[in-house]
């Protein structure tokens, strides 16, 4: 069980965060308190939290009062509309701050952030409520763009994406080519680990579409299907970990 903890005063920005994070984490199970007196209360009971989100001011106090009185055991993401309180929320050992009003990129970035640091110290706890990174996403299609007409494209039906003067597209495996809103950075968070490969700074592949590889001067060449109209590599860096993800 996701449990995820918001201590926010705004009714709207709460449920907007609420509703954001639905659509971003197989069912997370939300607790929602407005003050930084309820926060205390329910902290000295229960701590079996995965992730909290805390407004920096609340009605009846600053939430930095909340950490006087409460050592906080699960990792914390401060919620402010001014930067005044950057500082001060990195000494409360914050993982990350979002600036309202929130964007569901930047909140897929603070969230990833928090996958990276547990996979980079590999302490299953507290972080392993939130899973893996594969598991930021709960939609199964993207809406993609050819011309003056949309289409709705399954995952199974996606061959790779990649990037060309500053554009984003989505090749399926006839290798028709659309337009997609979404960068390459923000794909490889959204994308399911298991099925998609980052393969440069370029192309992100699904694994079904990578007919073939070998070595070259270091690097890895990769032959994908539908075939590109350029070479596309893996560096010497990454090599390793494609190896490992595509015998998997």
């Amino acid at each position: 069980m996701k449990r995820i903890l918001i201590v926010e005063d705004e009714k709207m920005a709460a449920e907007k965060l609420s509703w954001l994070l639905q659509d971003l984490l197989p069912r997370p199970a939300l607790m929602t308190v407005q003050t930084a007196r309820e926060a205390i209360a329910l902290l000295q009971q229960d701590q079996q939290f995965d992730l909290g989100f805390f407004d920096v001011q609340l009605a009846d106090d600053s939430s930095f009062e909340i950490f006087k009185n409460i050592e906080i055991k699960f990792p914390i993401i401060f919620l402010t509309a001014y930067d005044d309180y950057v500082m001060k929320a990195l000494e409360e050992h914050a993982i990350d701050y979002l600036l309202k009003p929130i964007r569901r990129e930047r909140l897929m970035k603070a969230v990833s952030k928090i996958q990276k640091l547990r996979k980079h110290f590999e302490d299953p706890h507290p972080y392993d409520g939130l899973g893996h990174a594969s598991d930021i996403i709960t939609r199964q299609r993207f809406l993609v763009k050819k011309g003056v007409e949309y289409k709705s494209v399954p995952l199974s039906d996606i061959a790779y994406f990649f990037t060309e003067h500053k554009v984003v597209f989505l090749v399926d495996q006839t290798g028709e080519k659309y337009i997609v809103d979404q960068s390459i950075t923000e794909l490889d968070i959204m994308l399911p680990n298991d099925q998609f490969f980052r393969l440069n700074r370029k192309y992100i592949a699904r694994i079904d579409a990578i007919d073939r590889f070998r070595t070259a001067g270091g690097k890895l060449l990769i032959s994908l299907l539908p075939a590109p109209s350029e070479d596309v590599y893996v560096s010497k860096d990454n090599a390793g970990s494609f190896r490992e993800w595509i015998t998997q």
